[in-house]
């Protein structure tokens, strides 16, 4: 963990790169070093169907959502929060001044005893820098 699902409305669809923020999003996660590189998976989903505000069809958001492991202290979930939040603003920074847009992030922790997971991930990046076999 962490995974970072972001969510966007369709009605961004001409004015945003997705897999472009998907990246953005990725690579701010990594950089807080507060977890794991095989641990990060960020994705992006488009929503078709949704109301924003009064209704009106400008209004649009992107609301990025992640789930971490529980262990690590609440002033590293901060620091770890405002990092991503400002990578994520910052890259929708156009957007947000050509038309209505709320953005919004929420950081929540799994219930250890209520989660399960199976990785082979950390093992394949480990071997991957190693290089190949001699």
């Amino acid at each position: 963990m962490p995974h970072l699902t972001v969510e966007y409305s369709a009605n961004l669809e001409p004015d945003i790169d997705a897999a472009r923020l998907v990246t953005t999003v990725h690579e701010a996660a990594l950089a807080t070093g507060i977890f794991p590189e095989g641990g990060v998976r960020t994705r992006a989903a488009r929503r078709d169907v949704y109301a924003i505000a009064d209704g009106h069809p400008d209004n649009a958001f992107v609301h990025l959502a992640i789930r971490i492991g529980a262990g690590r202290s609440p002033d590293a979930r901060k620091q770890a929060g405002q990092t991503i939040f400002a990578a994520l603003t910052g890259a929708l920074e156009e957007i947000f001044a050509a038309r209505p847009l709320g953005i919004s992030m929420e950081l929540t922790e799994s219930n250890p005893e209520m989660s399960w997971k199976r990785n082979n991930l950390h093992d394949t990046l480990a071997r991957r820098k190693e290089g190949p076999a001699a």
